[in-house]
């Protein structure tokens, strides 16, 4: 994730990041910044969902089925978690709150001291859930909005999901719960990015994380309206204005993206020119953060306990939990894809392989496997110009 109102407006310092480093906690607001080893955990906890969105990377739909983890083993590994010191767990699906467990998994992650976040449609959040959520200790509930009413009923696949969704949120944040919206930008709902910042606001919902498309699972055949080089661009100078807007309005709304790490080379470059006293802390913030995380400081269970990399990524797994502990897995010496990409610098090509800023990057290796048929290729969808990735 790339942070925008932290790395513009100072409140991420280096100084504050590496004091959470040396104590070994790192508190919410750094955790982007933390180079710790151990993973953030994504668990897609079922296939099953509610909704059938134009481009989810499971290909969840109402009629989804799969293999489970039992509740048995789902405890034994947020057990093995809690023994690494793994600082969070976001349950996500298909939508999570279809699994009847969840709130026995998530007391047993605060008992391990793990945060807990869930990554929801929403709709299943009536008053009672959110209590439930909120006395089971989630720590952030992150809802799928992604344009108006229209747009979004379009691309989730279910007329009156806005509404639904909508009320969903307002019950969350009624019972004290931090809430954000989570945006998939594509060709289609660009245009209503305005829309859901006046929605954030007017909502006093605290969280705004924009999500570039990966083409993975139903996501592989939106790559037509993933957006051109120049909206990238256009819309990433808006989403760095929105951000300094609203800094200075004292509106309180954290702006994110996501699954683009150039984002991050476009504002240190914005930073440079424009805020040149920031410079040199948000280099060094972007450097703690290390760009793709995949297989480093972010892992993936999917509903059966396969291990991933990333939620996205499918064409080859870790391994399996109960077979191996998630410990033997995660620190497997001999596993080369993990080896790879603890080291990706040195397989990077194309573009990727020749960018200045690639330790601070390093491309969507999902993205190039599906354009390029090779991981270690370059991100189709950079929007970085040749002589930028040459000078830093």
């Amino acid at each position: 994730m790339i942070g925008f109102t932290k790395l513009l407006t100072g409140k991420a310092t280096v100084a504050a990041a590496v004091r959470a480093a040396d104590c070994g906690a790192v508190p919410p607001h750094l955790l982007q910044f933390s180079t710790a080893s151990r993973p953030i955990v994504v668990w897609n906890l079922t296939l099953r969902c509610n909704l059938q969105c134009r481009h989810c990377y499971l290909e969840s739909s109402p009629s989804s089925q799969s293999e489970e983890l039992s509740t048995a083993d789902a405890l034994q590994l947020i057990k093995e978690f809690g023994e690494m010191k793994t600082p969070v767990i976001i349950f996500s699906g298909g939508e999570p709150l279809l699994r009847s467990d969840l709130w026995k998994l998530a007391e047993q992650a605060r008992s391990q001291g793990i945060r807990t976040a869930l990554s929801t449609n929403g709709i299943l959040i009536t008053p009672d859930v959110a209590r439930k959520l909120n006395s089971c200790g989630f720590s952030y509930v992150g809802v799928s909005i992604d344009g108006g009413p229209s747009v979004h009923d379009t691309f989730r696949g279910v007329s009156g999901a806005f509404e639904k969704t909508l009320n969903g949120l307002r019950n969350a944040k009624e019972v004290g719960l931090k809430t954000g919206i989570r945006f998939t930008v594509n060709k289609n709902n660009l245009q209503d990015i305005p829309y859901v910042f006046d929605l954030v606001k007017n909502e006093k919902i605290p969280r705004f994380c924009l999500y570039h498309l990966v083409y993975a699972g139903r996501g592989r055949d939106l790559t037509s309206i993933d957006l051109t080089i120049q909206e990238k661009r256009e819309m990433v100078d808006y989403l760095i204005c929105k951000a300094i807007d609203f800094h200075r309005e004292g509106v309180e709304v954290e702006i994110l993206t996501t699954d683009h790490h150039a984002d991050g080379i476009y504002l240190y470059r914005w930073v440079k020119e424009n805020l040149p006293e920031r410079a040199q802390e948000v280099e060094q913030l972007l450097e703690f953060h290390g760009g793709c995380s995949a297989g480093v400081k972010i892992a993936n269970i999917d509903p059966q306990g396969y291990v991933y990399p990333c939620q996205f990524w499918r064409s080859s797994s870790l391994g399996k939990f109960p077979e191996r502990s998630f410990r033997e897995i995660w620190y497997d010496e001999n596993n080369q894809l993990l080896k790879a990409l603890r080291n990706k610098q040195a397989h990077l090509k194309g573009k990727c392989g020749e960018c200045k800023y690639n330790s601070l990057c390093g491309g969507c290796r999902i993205r190039a496997e599906a354009v390029k048929g090779d991981i270690w290729e370059e991100d189709p969808v950079c929007y970085l110009t040749n002589d930028e990735i040459m000078m830093k």
